[in-house]
């Protein structure tokens, strides 16, 4: 079968739909795409809340309490608290409705999804820890979302077996670690980026088994560095004292002067670990995939997938979420858990044969279901015998393909693709997308998608971030009593919350850790840890290395490499664009440039 180039009808640009596309579409039993990969990743993070967190009244009849939800109180959805939508006191199949072939599968939907229980944020299994989101195993954690098994965390996201820490993005196996991005297996590492297995360590990049080093990049078990220079264990002693990290004025002396030594050294073009034909980024333990990002423990043989893994297989389109023993998974969002042939969903679990379903778990030959748990044979939440559901499932197929959903922009919705952005629960600003695709009211509102108007913290602020003390050490409990001024003042386009306050815990992690107080609020410092991150976009690029030196001459050769003298004749697939003014290399150059 030869390929196939179409247009995006989102975006309008060409997108190619390779042979091995339609083999997967064929086993799947769905039609190719008329979304691109990045219009579809874009319209499943819509679907996504994962750290815009409200209070509303528990819709349970007879409950009056306030919950934490994900869900704004004027979103016309009911939101049930966890205990309650887990237990059998209710029955999702008591919202089914007919199949009604006069109006379009997506605008039924629509209304089934207004009236069935959701669940007001997505948080199983935690104790004490209230306020995380999309989060399974917490315990004693705050303000953490995307993430599996944490204890002790704080103001982080997509976090995986970490405990003690806090301000994390994309990060694994770490303990008492602080303002991390897609770091793993740390211990007491702080302000670092695309490290692995290193310790009692400040300002790292790409380093590996390190320990006792501050300012580094591209070090392989090194210690008691300190600028990429060798001290013995007395001289770093002495230097590190005398960068008093544990003021702010000596953290940000000491960034400065990182940032200018990031801009000197190359670039590995990927971040990808014990892995076989990959083209991605920050990829371990993979095989096989194209288009993917942010996989751990396992991925084989699968597209345009992020943030997941887990000894996943065979599957397009999938994330964020995506893992545990999964295959045949096509635009799925948190799915997975042993899930096989299942297409289209948000939130399913332990499932087979699904297609277009919300929060079902352990279920099996569902289409349209919303909330439905240990269900077989239901359209529409409606329950059917298994010959009454196998007569009725081609015909609605083909009513979705006959009558597609078309929203306001005129992009049409028909079998195979997944959710309308336009009937989200969430405003785009809400969603993720706005992490990974950041745009502007008035873009969102011109692409026909909902805003959500952020409001200024009810709270007066006692005390400006400027006045916060310097260093940690002149940092008494009285600051618990105060409301902190946002640095950015709600003048940044990082859904500034203008005020915040710190509590007791972590007061007592940044004592712990000797870490002056961040003058910024935890949506601010979400945005700078997300902005250090390279898109999940791939642009060709030919490597740097030009002989001696790199091609813009910043950096100069410490080994000779296989080319000689002469340019790398290598070209990659990288998330480095090629107007950036990062010098990168290929890997066989970058590694023989590691010390």
């Amino acid at each position: 079968m030869n390929g196939e180039t179409k247009q995006c009808q989102n975006c309008k640009q060409d997108f190619v739909i390779e042979p091995e596309d339609f083999g997967f579409y064929k086993k799947m039993d769905v039609p190719p795409p008329t979304f691109c990969s990045e219009c579809r990743m874009r319209r499943r993070m819509f679907w996504r809340n994962e750290r815009t967190l409200y209070k509303r009244k528990c819709q349970v009849p007879g409950h009056e309490e306030e919950l934490v939800s994900i869900y704004a109180p004027d979103k016309a959805v009911v939101a049930y608290d966890q205990k309650y939508w887990w237990s059998d006191a209710w029955d999702p199949t008591d919202f089914g409705q007919p199949y009604d072939f006069s109006k379009p599968f997506f605008a039924q939907f629509g209304e089934l999804l207004s009236r069935v229980p959701l669940l007001a944020l997505s948080n199983s299994n935690a104790v004490n820890s209230d306020y995380c989101n999309v989060a399974d195993q917490s315990k004693d954690s705050y303000l953490c979302s995307g993430s599996f098994k944490i204890e002790k965390a704080l103001y982080s996201n997509r976090i995986f077996t970490t405990t003690d820490s806090a301000d994390l993005y994309v990060c694994s196996r770490a303990e008492l670690s602080y303002d991390c991005v897609s770091c793993n297996d740390s211990y007491r590492l702080l302000y670092s980026q695309d490290c692995r297995g290193s310790r009692e360590s400040y300002f790292l990049y790409d380093c590996r088994n390190c320990s006792n080093c501050v300012g580094c990049t591209s070090l392989r078990n090194k210690q008691y560095c300190m600028w990429n220079v060798q001290y013995t264990k007395e001289e770093y002693a002495q230097k590190l004292k005398e960068l008093k990290l544990d003021s702010r004025t000596g953290v940000e002396e000491a960034r400065k002067r990182f940032q200018d030594l990031l801009l000197q050294t190359p670039r590995r073009y990927a971040q990808i670990y014990r892995s076989v034909n990959i083209v991605g980024d920050n990829v371990e333990d993979a095989k096989n995939c194209f288009e993917v990002f942010d996989i751990l423990e396992g991925l084989e043989d699968s597209k345009y997938v992020h943030w997941g893994g887990l000894q996943t297989k065979d599957s397009y389109d999938c994330g964020p979420g995506i893992g545990d023993t999964a295959e045949l998974m096509y635009e799925t969002t948190d799915t997975g858990l042993q899930s096989a042939n299942v297409a289209f969903t948000y939130v399913v679990y332990g499932s087979q044969r699904i297609r277009y379903a919300l929060y079902c778990h352990g279920s099996a030959d569902l289409f349209g279901c919303i909330g439905l748990r240990s269900k077989k044979f239901c359209i529409l939440n409606r329950q059917y015998s298994e010959e009454e559901y196998k007569e009725l499932l081609p015909k609605v197929i083909r009513h979705v393909n006959d009558m597609p959903y078309i929203d306001a922009a005129g992009r049409q919705y028909a079998y195979g693709e997944f959710f309308p952005e336009e009937i989200s629960p969430f405003a785009y600003n809400e969603s993720i997308a706005q992490d990974y695709f950041p745009i502007t009211r008035e873009e969102a509102l011109t692409r026909g998608y909902s805003w959500h108007e952020n409001t200024a913290s009810q709270h007066a602020p006692t005390r400006k971030a400027a006045e916060l003390s310097d260093s940690i050490s002149d940092v008494g409990d009285e600051i618990l009593k105060e409301i902190i001024e946002c640095g950015h003042g709600g003048r940044c386009n990082d859904g500034c919350s203008t005020a915040f306050r710190f509590i007791p815990q972590e007061l007592e992690f940044y004592r712990r850790l000797g870490i002056p107080l961040p003058q910024l609020c935890f949506n601010c410092r979400h945005k700078g840890r997300v902005a250090k991150r390279n898109p999940m976009k791939l642009w060709e690029r030919a490597c740097a290395c030009a002989g001696r030196k790199s091609e813009n001459a910043r950096y100069e050769n410490t080994a000779s490499h296989p080319h000689g003298e002469t340019h790398c004749p290598k070209k990659f697939s990288t998330t480095y664009a090629p107007e950036r003014p990062e010098t990168v290399y290929c890997d066989e150059c970058y590694q023989a440039e590691v010390v």
